[in-house]
């Protein structure tokens, strides 16, 4: 009965070597794709001093970044869902290289929103988790989903470490120009990744019960079910807080004195932990209700985030604080996606994911523009990081009370 309902589709149509390199494409691409996108709050210093921006006009484009993200990325979903990933994914690495590319030279903040903001939000609809989600789901058998995208999310977290420390060093030499052309190379190198992740495409995302089932009626079954509707409201907390520490953490840290590598060593170690973080999660979501999972992590986030900012910032406090921070990271894609997945099925995976995810950037454009004009208009974050932590509280407690249930039709099927 269980090869009937968790069929293992990599096993009949691909080789474990195979089934290993699409996800590992899949990896590279979101790990080169967020570890760029995580490390342009190391340009905001620079950025400013030559151009004459303030920091709410940087973070305006970084807003407008993860605002276009959101709105696109349900769309992108759902073509994803339609025609696969392959050609999606191609063409946000291109869009990638051209928004970099017009960041790179931009002579004023208008040029960084159209490159930074525009153009890298879209390209990152294309490239990052909910794809490599999709892809995932196809390889790998139902049993090991959580892990499987808890790995993936793992080696996508490889990215921040590396592109941080990269783009800091150039910087420091070079200047944030040719730093911004290390990333444009780094951008092309997605190109091949996307084409062997999208090998994917040949595989089926759905069970035979399911390829009747249409858009509307997954849209139908999503609004009907609250526990989706509250997941996809506690994802907003998520992307504050994490847009808000990544935009504005450098900054923070050269107001108090700090040296400027000590936020690019931050975000690194982020990225390192995260590793850790992506693949404990999504082994315990296989393992343990996710949701509470889910709820664990917005709460231990809330709880970092007052500790740090509450005492004394020194290098050392500084790499605590993203090392916790790290291990609770991207831990909640695993979760996000296995919660859609036991709840729906994986035949719109990407579409529901992808509306989970315009709220989480909501929240990111709030934690990323909103940070900035508090701070532009108090001179410091005390407000913004007592907020980051109200509604991270007030999240993580819905969260763990969430109803998770599966459908109707998804507990037939197991039935």
């Amino acid at each position: 009965m269980r090869s009937m309902t968790a069929p293992s589709f990599h096993t009949a149509a691909l080789s474990r070597a195979q089934s290993l390199s699409i996800l590992g494409g899949a990896a590279v691409m979101l790990s080169l794709a967020m570890g760029m996108r995580q490390s342009l709050g190391l340009f905001q210093p620079s950025v400013m001093h030559e151009l004459g921006i303030t920091a709410a006009d940087f973070q305006f484009a970084i807003a407008v970044q993860n605002i276009v993200w959101g709105i696109t990325q349900p769309f992108v979903g759902a073509l994803v869902d339609r025609y696969g990933a392959r050609w999606i994914a191609s063409s946000g690495c291109l869009l990638y290289v051209a928004g970099l590319a017009l960041t790179a030279g931009a002579t004023d903040a208008l040029a960084i929103t159209l490159g930074a903001g525009l153009l890298v939000g879209i390209a990152l609809s294309c490239t990052t988790s909910s794809i490599a989600a999709n892809i995932a789901a196809r390889v790998v058998v139902p049993t090991r989903r959580s892990l499987a995208f808890g790995l993936v999310s793992a080696a996508g977290s490889i990215g921040t470490f590396v592109a941080s420390p990269f783009a800091q060093t150039l910087m420091q030499h070079h200047g944030w120009r040719l730093a911004l052309a290390g990333f444009i190379g780094m951008a092309a190198v997605m190109l091949p990744a996307a084409f062997i992740g999208g090998r994917a495409d040949r595989l089926p995302n759905a069970t035979s019960r399911d390829k009747d089932l249409t858009l509307g009626r997954a849209l139908e079954e999503a609004w009907r079910h609250n526990g989706y509707v509250v997941m996809a409201l506690a994802f907003f907390v998520c992307g504050l807080q994490l847009v808000f520490i990544t935009s504005h953490l450098p900054t923070f840290l050269a107001n108090c004195g700090l040296d400027p590598m000590v936020g690019a060593q931050a975000l690194a170690v982020i990225g390192a932990f995260n590793v850790m973080g992506s693949w404990l999660f999504g082994w315990l979501g296989d393992r343990y209700p996710k949701r509470l999972l889910l709820g664990l992590i917005y709460v231990l986030r809330s709880l970092f985030i007052a500790s740090y900012f509450s005492l004394p910032v020194t290098q050392a406090s500084t790499l605590v604080f993203a090392a916790a921070m790290g291990l609770l990271w991207l831990g909640v894609i695993p979760l996000v996606n296995g919660l859609v997945t036991e709840i729906f099925g994986i035949r719109f995976l990407s579409t529901l994911t992808g509306i989970a995810f315009f709220s989480h950037q909501v929240g990111s454009f709030l934690g990323a523009w909103g940070g900035g004009l508090i701070y532009d208009l108090l001179g410091t974050y005390d407000r913004a990081w007592q907020v980051a932590v109200l509604i991270g509280l007030i999240a993580g407690t819905a969260q763990l009370l969430m109803n998770d249930r599966p459908t109707a039709r998804v507990a037939a099927q197991a039935a």
